[in-house]
């Protein structure tokens, strides 16, 4: 009989693609591994990628002596679990595999899913029940045009995974609940100027950190010593296994910073006489309160509260490196975004003086 190769891979977290394992990359703990022997491909219950060869290796000494996988249960089998029960399993798998967030947002589409539905066999769920679904969320529950939307998805994903798809539930491209991509909002120079003003020293290097690398509030929350080189004057997203955080999309990337910012936060942790994270609490633990602390500068500037936010620095950093004409991918490599429009929302028209001149110029 033909000897099957088994090769192991890993599952890329937020989708149901799989890479093969490299040898020179280190792969988070959190690192869903798979085997694939044949048109077998079978998901592993490992904590790490030396346990993950072990088994690979163990499978192909299997092969080698004749033992062959039986064929899994088709979808109708799997199908006809009642609703609850399916989404409690998912949940389960959902909370072993992806982050707290993600989790927490499925737990609730799908508890909102079950509070219209009610409880039935997963085959008997249709079209009409995702339409009614629509309307609940907007009558019963106030959601919001993109939040309906959001949690639609959500209910897809799940149904997707229990192979009922869009195309068998007859799903029209206008079932899905429509909004509107609002244009994201960007700090003017002169409420910068003013918050800016009205910061402490440490206050200040945090939101010109924010400000001058765009980087989302969890990556400055768990970023490290280790995220900076002073020798090319950047900042990385990295994964930090301390504290059980990963990147979005398990994807860690570089951003170059203004010279000035790098000399800042060498001087900080030269006086500070530690590593660790960069903007930790006393006792050096992660520091969850960066979106109270930037309401409370807001206060003091005299600049409304409801107009301070921390992705507004994000929105800020990628319309400007924008504006400044660098182009579109180093951008989407910078923002750390997985396709070219989520970069383009930010390309937004310029207001300031610049701009007059060119329209002057263009009809002189």
């Amino acid at each position: 009989m033909k000897h099957i190769k088994v090769s192991l891979y890993v599952r890329e977290h937020g989708t149901r693609r799989y890479k093969p394992v490299k040898r020179n990359i280190s792969y988070p703990a959190n690192t869903t591994y798979v085997l694939r022997y044949g048109s077998t491909w079978e998901t592993l219950t490992v904590d790490n990628r030396s346990d993950a060869t072990a088994k690979r290796i163990e499978r192909e000494l299997e092969l080698l002596r004749g033992w062959r996988p039986i064929a899994k249960p088709k979808a109708e089998t799997i199908s006809v679990k009642m609703l609850d029960a399916a989404i409690d399993a998912y949940l389960h798998e959902v909370e072993a595999t992806r982050k707290p967030k993600t989790h927490s947002a499925y737990k609730t589409s799908l508890g909102y899913f079950f509070e219209s539905t009610g409880n039935k066999l997963l085959n008997q769920i249709s079209r009409a029940d995702l339409l009614d679904f629509v309307v609940f969320l907007r009558e019963e529950k106030g959601q919001a045009p993109r939040s309906r939307w959001n949690k639609f998805a959500n209910v897809m994903s799940f149904l997707k995974h229990h192979d009922i798809t869009g195309k068998l539930l007859k799903i029209k491209p206008h079932d899905w609940p429509q909004y509107v991509e609002e244009e994201p909002e960007i700090y003017e120079q002169e409420t910068l100027l003013q918050f800016f003003a009205a910061c402490d020293d440490g206050e200040r290097l945090l939101f010109e950190f924010f400000l001058m690398t765009g980087m989302r509030e969890q990556e400055v929350i768990y970023a490290t010593d280790r995220s900076l080189n002073f020798s090319s004057n950047t900042v990385s997203v990295r994964h930090n296994p301390q504290h059980g955080w990963t990147p979005k999309m398990y994807k860690e990337r570089t951003i170059p910073v203004p010279a000035a910012l790098m000399a800042k936060l060498k001087k900080m942790l030269v006086e500070r006489g530690k590593g660790g994270l960069l903007f930790p609490t006393k006792n050096g633990q992660p520091k969850l309160d960066f979106l109270d602390m930037a309401k409370a500068v807001a206060r003091r500037a005299g600049i409304p509260e409801s107009d301070v936010w921390l992705h507004k620095f994000r929105a800020t950093f990628c319309t400007r490196a924008l504006w400044a004409g660098v182009d579109l991918r180093t951008v989407q490599s910078w923002m750390g975004h997985t396709d070219l429009a989520s970069t383009m929302r930010y390309l937004r028209p310029q207001r300031d003086a610049a701009v007059r001149e060119k329209v002057e110029a263009i009809w002189s």
